[in-house]
């Protein structure tokens, strides 16, 4: 008995931590084949690549919690930071350009949300549409060019560093520790697990469940202006193909991480290792010399095997309960 009961702690212990294992094999895998992977300068640079990614990966995760999807996070983080540019070389203030930003991405997630809600349409459909839309209108402004000649005052965040460190990693942290506070010490965040968990029984409860819904879009929105602003201060631009490399990798990163497709489940840290392994996987191999296609190739078996992950997660879960 005690075999069996050592055996099956170790059992749970890999299935509720398995991306945090996966981050340390990583890192050490990396590490052996090329010792200067351990360096501060290549372990901040990976901070620095996994900011973006960790927003837009919270943003998802909001709305993957209500067991819905939002595919339009990259779209409104690209066409969010250039309504904020265009207003700023409009002669708008570059703080209130920043504040436009994140208000156009609020306003992004809100439509979506009453879309979802009020209308009840398919959450992936709406948000995929959305997103189509929002990449089309970015490309047919810019006309497939640049916004480039951004003031160091809009990246000052983006490019600065505080103390001879990267301000971005800290942006990330923050936000992390924000978002952990919200998920699992405030009533928002207990509403949100328990209309992923079972939408009937909240509403039962007492919830407002369409209420919950919307505000988890509006914060996605929120988070997506924010990455988009931060992306567009490291580029030093606003392209064409704005942050079209993280479309998968935003999905890959949170169910990686533990937050659950079937909605219900879900850990802000979690959300975190899968944002740091996958952004490990692709810095790793890059610096190792991999062909760009087959770092591309790397990343789709990424999102393969998180949907396995989160599959085999479930099997165990049902069999455990």
């Amino acid at each position: 008995m005690t075999a069996v009961s050592s055996g099956r702690k170790i059992l749970d212990f890999s299935m509720n931590n398995a991306v945090w294992i996966l981050l340390i094999l990583a890192i050490g895998i990396m590490g052996l084949f090329r010792p200067s992977f351990f360096s501060v300068g290549i372990l901040s640079n990976i901070l620095v690549q996994a900011t973006v990614l960790g927003l837009l990966a919270i943003a998802i995760s909001m709305v993957i919690l209500l067991g819905d999807i939002n595919l339009s996070t990259v779209g409104t983080a690209g066409f969010s930071a250039l309504t904020g540019v265009i207003a700023m070389k409009s002669g708008l203030p570059v703080p209130l350009s920043i504040l436009v930003i994140l208000i156009m991405g609020s306003i992004i997630g809100l439509v979506n949300g009453l879309i979802v809600t009020k209308l009840r349409a398919n959450a992936l459909i709406t948000t995929l549409a959305m997103n189509m839309v929002l990449q089309g209108a970015l490309l047919a402004i810019t006309g497939g060019s640049s916004l480039s000649n951004l003031p160091d005052s809009f990246k000052f965040v983006s490019q600065g560093r505080i103390l001879g460190f990267p301000a971005l990693p800290l942006v990330l942290l923050v936000v992390f520790f924000v978002f952990h506070i919200v998920w699992t010490r405030t009533e928002f965040g207990r509403d949100l697990f328990a209309v992923g968990g079972n939408p009937r029984a909240a509403y039962i409860a007492g919830i407002k469940v369409d209420r919950v819904k919307i505000w988890a879009y509006v914060i996605s929105g929120l988070l997506s202006g924010l990455a988009g602003w931060l992306l567009a201060g490291y580029m030093g631009a606003v392209t064409s193909s704005f942050g079209t490399t993280y479309e998968m990798q935003v999905i890959a990163a949170a169910v990686i991480g533990g937050v659950s497709l079937t909605g219900g489940r879900g850990s802000i840290l979690g959300v975190l290792a899968g944002t740091l392994l996958l952004t490990v996987i692709q810095v790793g191999l890059a610096i190792l010399g991999i062909q760009q296609t087959l770092i591309t190739l790397a990343g789709g078996l990424m999102i393969f095997a998180a949907v396995l992950i989160d599959a085999l997660r479930n099997l165990y879960g049902a069999r455990t309960t």
